[in-house]
C-alpha cells in the first residue's frame, strides 16, 4: 500500500489504545515488525486549551517508521485547528477517531457516537482534510447498534479520507462476540480507497483470515498487549529465541526517560500482567506484580519469572 509518498511496507498497523500504546510499547512493536504506529487518542479540544495535558502523549521515537496521530472531538472547527498544532507536526498521517465505544467519549458525542450523525461526521472529515496536506484517515466501527459501515465508509471516501480502518463490531457489541470479516470484505468491495482490517487479529491464522477479506492491511490492538512480538509471529518469523525480559526492560527504560517513577509504578502494572500471562510459574508472582510499590521491585519479580533471560 502506498499513499502519497508514504510506503506502508507490510501494511502492519499497531492500533491506538488509550492507556496502552505508550512510546515504549510502540518501540517494541516496531522492532518486531510493525510498520505503522498510532498515538493514543488525542483530544482536539485539550490541544487547544490544555496542551500540557496532551504533550507527553504525543512524544514519539526515532524508531517509529510511519507515525499516525489520532485525534477525537465533535467540533469541526476545533478538530481543524488541532491539525495545525505543533504537537502534531511530527506525525505523517492524521487519523480521526470515529469508533471509540468508551461511554465517557460517546456521552460527549465523540468517537463512535459520530456514526449516529453522518452530517457532522462528514463536516469534521472535510474540515480536517482541508486543514492539512497530510493524508487523513478515519477509524470507525460497523455502526452504533447496526451495520452502516458501507454507507459510512463511502461518506469518508467522498469527504476526502485517504484510507479507512474498520473495527468490525458495533458500539453496542463493545469487544464481545466476533469481528465481522464479511463486513470488511463488503466495505472493501465498494471503496476505491484502501481499507484496513481491525478486530480479533491475534495470530498468523487470524491475520490470514483478515487478509482474505481483500483488506489492504491489518491493524492489531489487543492481540499485541503483552505480545509486541505478534508482528514477527504473523510474518512467520522464528520466536523461540525472544528474550522477553529484555523486551520488558527496554520498554521500561524508554518510559523512564519521559515519565516520573511514581506514575510508572502504577501505570506499568497492567503491561507487566499482560507480559506474564500464561508464563510458567508466573501465576504465583502476578499478585505481587499487581501490588508492587515500585518499578524496580516489579523488575525484580519479572526477572524471577523469566529467570533473567
Amino acid at each position: 500500500m502506498k499513499i502519497s509518498n508514504i510506503d506502508f511496507g507490510n501494511n502492519l498497523f499497531l492500533a491506538p489504545m488509550a492507556g496502552v500504546s505508550d512510546i515504549g510499547f510502540r518501540e517494541q512493536c516496531v522492532k518486531f515488525g510493525a510498520d505503522v504506529t498510532v498515538s493514543e487518542m488525542l483530544s482536539a479540544r485539550a490541544m487547544l486549551h490544555n496542551p500540557a495535558k496532551t504533550e507527553l502523549m504525543t512524544i514519539s521515537s526515532p524508531l517509529e517508521k510511519i507515525k499516525v496521530g489520532q485525534i477525537f472531538g465533535h467540533e469541526s472547527d476545533v478538530m481543524a485547528k488541532a491539525v495545525s498544532n505543533p504537537l502534531l507536526a511530527h506525525y505523517d498521517i492524521i487519523d480521526i477517531n470515529m469508533g471509540c465505544p468508551a461511554p465517557k467519549i460517546v456521552k460527549n458525542g465523540e468517537g463512535s457516537a459520530l456514526m449516529k450523525n453522518l452530517p457532522l461526521a462528514r463536516e469534521i472529515i472535510e474540515s480536517v482534510v482541508k486543514a492539512t496536506d497530510r493524508p487523513v484517515s478515519v477509524k470507525f466501527r460497523l455502526g452504533f447498534d447496526k451495520d452502516i459501515s458501507c454507507e459510512f465508509g463511502k461518506m469518508c471516501e467522498e469527504s476526502g479520507a485517504s484510507f479507512v480502518t474498520l473495527h468490525a463490531r458495533t458500539t453496542s457489541q463493545g469487544y464481545s462476540g466476533r469481528a465481522d470479516y464479511e463486513a470488511i470484505a463488503k466495505l472493501k468491495s465498494i471503496l476505491k480507497i484502501p481499507v484496513i482490517a481491525n478486530g480479533d487479529i491475534v495470530d498468523q491464522k487470524s491475520y490470514q483470515h483478515a487478509l482474505s477479506t481483500g483488506a489492504d492491511g491489518v491493524m492489531i490492538g489487543r492481540g499485541a498487549q503483552g505480545r509486541p512480538w505478534i508482528f514477527s509471529e504473523i510474518l512467520g518469523k522464528e520466536l523461540s529465541d525472544i528474550d522477553k525480559f529484555k523486551v520488558i526492560s527496554e520498554h521500561v527504560a524508554t518510559l523512564r526517560k519521559h515519565y516520573e517513577e511514581s506514575w510508572l509504578a502504577l501505570y506499568l502494572r497492567k503491561h507487566f500482567l499482560w507480559y506474564t500471562l500464561g508464563e510458567r510459574g508466573g501465576s504465583e508472582k502476578r499478585l505481587q506484580l499487581a501490588t508492587s510499590p515500585s518499578v524496580d521491585e516489579s523488575l525484580r519479580i519479572l526477572a524471577e519469572i523469566f529467570n533473567g533471560k
